[in-house]
């Protein structure tokens, strides 16, 4: 695997030009993305697609998000921008997804697609993207030019008021298993064990462990369809694709709009129950639980000091709520307040990650423990995972519920528990098994 290439030097003036206009309801979005490399951000059918790559950026090591935030203010400098919408997410937008380690051999991006149509609160838009000058906007990728991307588009959905409503198909139907990987169930269990004896010994508080599935796609399959099944069985989640990064993932990192910061932490799970008496009784088991109320507490702890330094304001949620997914409950906490020092979301991106909910507590002691017990690289798994635009807002996930596909087809899905002094491999090991659902269902 080739090393990630370094923060790039942005020399240019006004080397993109992006226009956004208003757009008749274009239907479902995930038809119009490209089959093969999707850029999508979806929730309850709103957020936007990404069709072809006007620029990328790649990033690696310790500073790679800070790096992504200074790069990103001289593409923001340098782009020649007419939004004639104004809504969250248009004009000059970026789709990002950063690794969870600063050592991971993957590079972390952010993408400029070509075409983006996104709707939101009912009202939708077309925004396009033009180099003005290749020769002095480094690194880029020269892929077709943006009125073709968008005339394909049309042609083959409702941006077409004349395209039948079925005219797009996901290609043919796939359906496979994913294995265990570098961490089968028996070496999960084992790891497990080593970090409670850490735990209770005093080396740490807690620590999150994953394991890896993997497999391969057949040759030219639709990514669409899985993310159809993803977003149609979890509207509730972020459902998202990122430079063959897909899933849908139910955590917030952090969002800014307009001044306001927000996030939403989860920790603590527990699966839902075969009825609807038993169900209610496993969301009483979870709010109850010291354990899970542990794991919460960490999480939450680590994104109020992360944010406390940007927003003097901070509210929570009183206690804890639980939070039901189709096919587990969460204990979740809300946060907002208000920047004080202008931070992008970006910024914050780099000061949140890794929370507690992804690594552990402390950090350093958390990471290092990762990095002993578990036997590969996360590479995006449990990184940030979203978009940002160029006044600075934005809406960023841990990318959780997902897998990464390859180029050549392979996937690898990764899903992960939070340890602490009462944790049981077993039960660790069943939670991480209901974690993984969402992907392999959408798989297979």
């Amino acid at each position: 695997m080739s090393a990630p290439a370094p923060a790039p030097h942005l020399r240019a003036t006004n080397a993109l030009r992006v226009t956004t206009r208003l757009l008749d309801d274009p239907g479902q979005l995930i038809p119009l993305l490209d089959p093969h490399h999707p850029l999508l951000w979806m929730r309850r059918r709103e957020g936007m697609a990404g069709i072809g790559e006007a620029l990328r950026l790649e990033f690696a090591g310790p500073t790679r998000i800070r790096d992504a935030a200074a790069a990103w203010q001289q593409v923001v400098a340098s782009a020649e921008v007419d939004d004639g919408v104004g809504l969250p997410g248009t004009g000059l937008t970026a789709f990002g997804a950063f690794t969870f380690s600063p050592s991971s051999s993957i590079s972390s991006v952010l993408i400029v697609p070509e075409v983006i149509v996104g709707r939101h609160e009912g009202r939708a838009w077309i925004t396009r993207v033009s180099r003005l000058d290749d020769d002095t906007l480094q690194p880029a990728d020269a892929a077709a030019a943006p009125h073709a991307v968008a005339d394909r588009a049309a042609a083959a959905h409702p941006l077409n008021p004349h395209a039948a409503p079925h005219a797009v198909a996901f290609g043919d139907e796939y359906r496979l298993s994913l294995l265990p990987g570098s961490m089968p169930p028996a070496a999960y269990r084992e790891a497990v064990r080593d970090a409670v004896t850490r735990i209770r010994r005093g080396d740490l508080e807690k620590v999150v462990l994953a394991r890896d599935l993997e497999g391969r796609l057949p040759l030219e399959s639709d990514l669409r369809r899985a993310l159809m099944e993803l977003a149609l069985g979890y509207p509730e989640c972020w459902t998202y694709a990122v430079d063959g990064l897909i899933g849908s993932s139910p955590e917030t990192l952090v969002r800014v709009r307009q001044g306001e910061v927000s996030a939403r932490v989860l920790a603590g799970t527990i699966s839902r129950g075969p009825d609807a008496a038993a169900d209610h009784e496993r969301a009483i088991t979870l709010a109850a639980n010291p354990k899970d109320q542990d794991e919460h507490a960490f999480a939450v702890q680590s994104v109020l000091e992360a944010l406390a330094p940007h927003s003097p304001n901070l509210v929570t949620s009183e206690l804890p709520f639980t939070l039901k997914l189709p096919n587990l409950w969460h204990l979740a906490t809300d946060i907002a307040g208000t920047l004080g020092d202008g931070s992008t979301a970006l910024d914050l991106v780099a000061a949140l990650h890794p929370t507690a909910a992804v690594a552990g507590t402390p950090t350093a002691d958390a990471m290092a423990l990762i990095d002993e017990l578990e036997p590969f690289d996360r590479g995006r798994y449990a990184g940030p995972v979203g978009w940002v635009g160029a006044d600075g807002d934005g809406e960023w996930a841990i990318a959780l519920r997902g897998a990464q596909v390859s180029d050549t087809g392979a996937i690898t899905a990764y899903a992960g528990c939070g340890i602490v002094a009462e944790s049981d491999p077993e039960r660790e090991l069943a939670e991480s098994t209901m974690k993984l659902r969402p992907i392999t269902e959408a798989l297979g």
